[in-house]
């Protein structure tokens, strides 16, 4: 299956340099459309809506991988997506109702990692979640400089040209992709309550304590993502371009951890040695980022970061583990689901912290995302050693 791998690497590269192509000039979009300077609360809806709707759908489309295949959910995906593009270019009353589409189908990642694990061998899951992540940071770094480009020529050309990027991924999946051979019996029709897959997942008690650190990972995630630009403008005042080398620079460091490290670190040492030593990096990392005083300071602690996140491709592989092949598209939609939850309310907190306490201490958010990594340790303590285990389909349970 090594063309399927290297078109699914392609694919998610593609996928991310279309997201990153919009990030620059979606605040403009959006006061264009609004009418006014002020878009805070419409900027957080829009992202919100997005992930709201992933967390509904993205465990019902993992669940209809299994059923019809990992190919046809993933072109609708793609498909999805291309349209969000377009009504955002052109339908711009309609921005909404393109979110909405775009996350009813965004089950791109949850049907890639549940392909990802079809066709890599169990001992090398982590490495092939490390090298699907690569490929999206890889992509990751050059859309956002491309649609500031762009977005200088003509502000809607941005969405142009990820409408166009997705319409290529389309047509690579299309006719490249193959579906792969799993093995396992049928699956059932899975229930049309788009909740059902979250209530199999939680149902299984040796699922729990993993899927808990899964929660408390993507929520620490969430810090830099959400107070970075504030952040350093606030405590370091660096101005957007310096901030622009910085993510660039991040994506870099990123694309490199995930692709030469997580897998590598994983498959010497194990999952769990490689989640602990991801834990301990990031937390050390958000410390030092919160004590800095200058800003060369953040920059050097950008390695650190990165290595901090081979934690997530070693808890998926360690997931994945615990289920059969042909309930992998299940638990990976459950897993997109639960970012998805996660991205909707924990930007939110993190935001609302920072600015109640940036006056007299901003980097009290690193300290409290730092201090949430202790809750993975029980958990992780509390999971049972790595056994493939019969999980309850759901209406059984």
């Amino acid at each position: 299956m090594k063309r399927a791998y290297l078109v699914l690497l392609m694919a998610m590269a593609m996928d991310a340099v279309g997201i990153g192509l919009v990030m620059p000039v979606l605040p403009g979009l959006l006061r264009s459309v609004g009418h006014v300077d002020d878009i805070g609360w419409i900027f957080g809806a829009f992202l919100s809506v997005y992930a709201a709707m992933q967390v509904v759908f993205s465990p019902l489309l993992g669940a209809l991988s299994d059923r019809y295949g990992r190919r046809p959910v993933l072109l609708l995906s793609l498909a999805g997506a291309m349209a969000d593009y377009l009504f955002m270019a052109f339908a711009l009353p309609l921005l909404f109702a393109g979110r909405i589409i775009a996350g009813i189908t965004g089950a791109s990642m949850a049907v890639a990692s549940a392909l990802m694990a079809d066709i890599t061998e169990e001992d090398r899951r982590a490495r092939g979640f490390g090298h699907l992540s690569a490929a999206f940071g890889v992509g990751f770094i050059a859309g956002p400089a491309l649609g500031g480009v762009l977005g200088d020529v003509w502000l809607r050309a941005p969405f142009l040209a990820a409408a166009t990027l997705n319409g290529l991924n389309l047509a690579l999946a299309f006719f490249l992709l193959p579906e792969p051979k799993r093995a396992g019996n049928p699956v059932e029709m899975p229930s049309l309550n788009p909740l059902a897959p979250l209530r199999w997942a939680f149902s299984f008690p040796a699922l729990l304590p993993l899927l808990g650190a899964f929660a408390v990972l993507s929520l620490v995630g969430e810090v830099g993502g959400t107070i970075w630009v504030l952040y350093v403008q606030d405590k370091f005042s660096w101005d957007l371009f310096t901030v622009g080398i910085s993510l660039a620079l991040f994506g870099l460091f990123h694309a490199g951890a995930q692709g030469f490290v997580a897998g590598p670190i994983a498959e010497r040492w194990g999952e769990r040695r490689a989640l602990l030593v991801a834990i301990l990096a990031d937390s050390a990392a958000y410390v030092s980022v919160a004590l800095a005083w200058r800003g060369w300071m953040a920059f050097a602690l950008l390695p650190l970061f990165c290595l901090g996140g081979i934690g997530t491709p070693a808890l998926q592989s360690l997931l994945t583990s615990r289920v059969g092949a042909d309930h992998q598209g299940r638990l990976q939609g459950v897993l997109t689901s639960m970012t998805s939850l996660v991205s909707v309310v924990g930007p939110l907190a993190i935001a609302t912290l920072y600015f109640r306490t940036r006056s007299f201490f901003p980097g009290l958010v690193w300290i409290a995302g730092a201090a949430l990594y202790l809750i993975c340790l029980p958990l992780l303590a509390r999971s049972p050693a790595a056994t493939r285990v019969e999980v309850p389909r759901p209406g059984t349970s």
